[in-house]
């Protein structure tokens, strides 16, 4: 198990593409409940799915997006925290299901979005911007690999 972002990042950047989507997916779920929407849950479903198609693939991406960008559009000028969490969760759903290459790290993309929703989360509730999201990530990717 990673006990620093450093070891994170890098045994999260080794998985094979599919691996970081399933992983990825993963850290999405546990901030799910920020933004509830049904397009994004289809797209973290897909991602964890061992026979997923390029082209399952590509529509879930386009759906995803399409509900970040209106996620972003939700938050304002004014900054509305909770809708500000939900952008995030959008943005890492988003990353579970873009289309990559060997080589590109799209669980860290999800994992750093998924902790900004969480502070977002904190921040709306009055409690700061502590939060143990990465121990959580660093436990989740840790069972994982011991799989």
């Amino acid at each position: 198990m990673p006990t620093n972002d450093k070891e994170f990042k890098a045994q999260l950047g080794r998985l094979p593409v599919a691996h970081q989507r399933h992983v990825a997916a993963q850290f999405v779920q546990r901030v799910f409940p920020l933004s509830n929407d049904f397009r994004l849950k289809a797209a973290l479903e897909l991602a964890q799915r061992a026979d997923v198609s390029d082209a399952e693939l590509v529509s879930a991406y386009q759906t995803a997006n399409t509900a970040r960008v209106e996620s972003f559009t939700r938050c304002g000028k004014e900054t509305d925290w909770t809708a500000q969490a939900g952008h995030f969760v959008a943005k890492a759903a988003v990353a579970c299901v873009r289309p990559a290459s060997e080589g590109e790290n799209l669980a860290w993309e999800a994992a750093m979005s998924a902790r900004m929703a969480r502070a977002c989360e904190t921040v709306a509730d009055g409690c700061g911007t502590e939060n143990s999201e990465a121990q959580e990530q660093y436990r989740i990717l840790g069972a994982f690999l011991n799989k």
